[in-house]
């Protein structure tokens, strides 16, 4: 292939390689269960040891220009997996040597939880997009502080994502965060306190400056107790904020010293959209995740670079080539998450973004 064509290929949405050919096979299956297999044949990757063999085939050969310094960690490149893939901190090392230079798992809460009926996620493949209400299904805080405390530490940084249980009313909230904290706090390289899914009944609520403030103060404590230097704390908000909500969390964020703020999570609105309208009120409620976020995280991290100069902001929605990763660090984004466009484009998705970062 020449470089004119690979260039072509690493700016382009769509899968390459052996993944073009699997993905019907895979779409074949419920999107849920296609998650899963592909989350075991990580759990058995990492299990094996195999951390060197997918660095060999998915680690991009970043430009030492492209690191980055946050919160007191050097990442290789800016390009992180969002939380929602690893929601149990089961594969994150596999994770970190298939091309990410950070990888946030969960969503963990206080107490284990089912999550919502299935199905619960599905797929959009012309607006390349996703649609879930998983419900922040996981084994609960203190099962994955037993395997984040395994960690081996040898590449890439780690952090973890937490929200609260279904069955913690909302007056309870922060002691709830505050519990997972504790819990995974001293493991994680950085915590993001998430009150943003939708997919929790009124977590969005917690968004509000006098709802989110005790949270996070109750985080803090919680999570700096068993460490010897302060955890980095962010906040992740949604896309469907108010612009003034969105310049009142990023004045929060100043005021308590926190490390930065994630935008934006899935978004509850069902524009712009290909997909025909009778197939989206067939599939219902849930957060929509992918290409048609774009525009809206665009313009959120644009207010938040604006309003608040030193903090990171770690931009996540519909980032899915190099072009859009570009535009994200030129707009005031420190890092970069994705998840939708993993999806779609398989595992050589990470090292196509850099690689085509790099060439530029």
């Amino acid at each position: 292939m020449s470089p004119k064509n690979g260039s072509a290929e690493r700016g382009s949405a769509e899968p390459s390689g052996l993944y073009r050919l699997l993905r019907p096979a895979l779409y074949a299956l419920p999107a849920e269960t296609a998650h899963n297999l592909a989350m075991g044949a990580l759990q058995a990757a990492q299990a094996a040891g195999a951390e060197e063999l997918l660095e060999g085939l998915y680690a991009p050969e970043a430009e030492p220009s492209l690191s980055v310094e946050a919160f007191g960690h050097r990442f290789a490149h800016p390009l992180g997996l969002a939380a929602g893939f690893d929601k149990d901190a089961v594969a994150f090392e596999a994770l970190l040597a298939s091309g990410f230079s950070f990888v946030e798992v969960g969503t963990v809460t206080a107490h284990p939880q089912r999550g919502n009926p299935r199905p619960r996620l599905f797929r959009l493949p012309g607006d390349r997009a996703l649609i879930n209400r998983m419900g922040f299904n996981n084994g609960g805080a203190e099962a994955a502080a037993r395997r984040l405390s395994r960690r081996k530490r040898a590449r890439g940084v780690l952090g973890v994502n937490i929200g609260k249980s279904k069955t913690t009313p909302e007056a309870d909230a922060a002691s709830d965060y505050a519990f997972s904290a504790g819990q995974v706090g001293p493991h994680a390289d950085y915590l993001v306190v998430n009150v943003s899914s939708p997919n929790t009944p009124g977590l969005r609520n917690l968004q509000s400056v006098e709802k989110l403030e005790p949270i996070l103060r109750q985080v803090r404590g919680a999570a700096d107790r068993k460490r010897l230097t302060p955890v980095p704390l962010l906040v992740k908000i949604a896309p469907d904020l108010a612009d003034e909500d969105v310049d009142a969390v990023a004045q929060l964020a100043t005021h308590l010293k926190l490390a930065g703020i994630v935008a934006t999570n899935t978004t509850i609105k069902r524009e712009p959209l290909g997909t025909p309208r009778d197939r989206i009120d067939a599939i219902g409620a849930g957060g929509l995740s992918g290409a048609p976020l774009k525009t809206r995280s665009l313009e959120v991290l644009r207010r938040l670079r604006a309003a608040v100069p030193p903090l990171t902001l770690i931009a996540v929605g519909g980032i899915e080539t190099a072009d859009d990763a570009r535009q994200r660090l030129e707009a005031g984004a420190n890092l970069l998450q994705a998840y939708t466009a993993y999806v779609y484009q398989g595992p050589t998705f990470a090292k196509r973004l850099i690689d085509g970062l790099s060439e530029r």
